[in-house]
């Protein structure tokens, strides 16, 4: 009965909630994704696992790969589906240039952050990040826990 999944807003279809954990995100980019129609289906049914993806940029294009789209049983029986396949992004050729830019002389990742819908449209979110060291992680844990127990001070008072 009690589903463990989290509720997620209503256009949102997954969070790459380690992501922000293991890098300083800089920038933010809103990018398309060329999908198939079986996996369409299941992105509205919420089966997209962005935990272990990356994005790579490859002869001016930018590909997202290690994204897992969990085929439905009953969309995809006539055809072969691939859930971990490299996707295409869509972006404008400018944002492109600017992320290889930055990607290949400044050392930046291109970590995917969240999949969301706008008007009918699968859109990812791209963040231009730095990789955190793990003294930088515990610093976040370590901020993260006294934020939450100013709030609980707070409301005590």
């Amino acid at each position: 009965m009690g589903s463990k999944k989290r509720k997620l807003p209503d256009n949102t279809i997954a969070v790459n909630r380690p992501a922000r954990h293991d890098y300083f995100i800089e920038d933010e980019i809103e990018t398309g994704m060329v999908l198939e129609g079986w996996e369409v289906k299941s992105l509205r049914d919420g089966n997209l696992q962005l935990k272990e993806s990356y994005v790579m940029v490859k002869n001016g294009e930018i590909w997202l790969i290690g994204a897992h789209i969990s085929p439905l049983s009953s969309s995809s029986s006539h055809v072969n589906p691939d859930p971990t396949r490299t996707r295409k992004l869509l972006a404008h050729r400018g944002e492109i240039d600017r992320l290889v830019g930055l990607v290949d002389r400044k050392g930046y990742t291109l970590v995917a952050l969240s999949a969301y819908w706008i008007r009918g449209r699968a859109k990812l979110k791209l963040g231009v990040a730095r990789g955190k060291k793990a003294h930088d992680k515990r610093a976040s844990v370590k901020e993260r826990d006294w934020k939450r127990d100013q709030a609980r001070i707070m409301k005590s008072s």
